[in-house]
């Protein structure tokens, strides 16, 4: 909405004004996707929280596999072993499901992290080089149509490319 305000307002201008406006387009979701320095991010983050997932899925393995025990045997165990037995896998159940939470929003929280840090490159280099190319208008979402020509995604991502990845 805001875009077709201010496309609209800049077609306003004069004539002489209009002829030298330059307006360019970025797919701005592709450009984020495809730079390296997002592919760096997803990286780190994997890096970083891998090990933390494999740690969870063993200990998620472990408890199947003492509830499986737990029925296998309940047959042979005083009710009072079956009690404890059924206590202290609801507590490990429960410290798992703790501990998987807190993963999960741990990795969410450094996600959105990282994430943030990349568009906000990706939004420097885009103004950068608007400002460098003498762009009066970029233009990222809310676009039905744009010519070819205007499309500046393919050289920006060249020049995300061209910088090193950020963490």
């Amino acid at each position: 909405m805001i875009a077709a305000g201010l496309l609209v307002t800049a077609l306003a201008v004069s004539g002489a004004q209009a002829a030298t406006l330059k307006i360019g387009v970025v797919n701005y979701g592709v450009l984020v996707q495809s730079s390296p320095q997002y592919k760096a991010a997803l990286a780190a983050l994997r890096a970083e929280f891998l090990p933390k997932q494999k740690h969870l899925a063993a200990v998620a393995k472990s408890l199947r596999a003492k509830q499986q025990n737990l029925v296998r045997n309940q047959a042979t165990m005083t009710q009072d072993q079956v009690a404890q037995a059924e206590l202290d896998l609801r507590e490990r159940v429960e410290a798992f499901r703790k501990e998987s939470a807190q993963t999960e929003q741990a990795l969410s929280t450094r996600r959105d992290e990282l994430f943030t840090k990349v568009q906000k490159a990706v939004a420097e280099v885009v103004q950068h080089y608007a400002v460098q190319h003498g762009y009066n208008l970029v233009l990222a979402s809310g676009v039905i149509y744009a010519d070819s020509g205007m499309d500046l995604t393919p050289v920006l991502l060249k020049v995300l490319k061209a910088q090193p990845p950020a963490h």
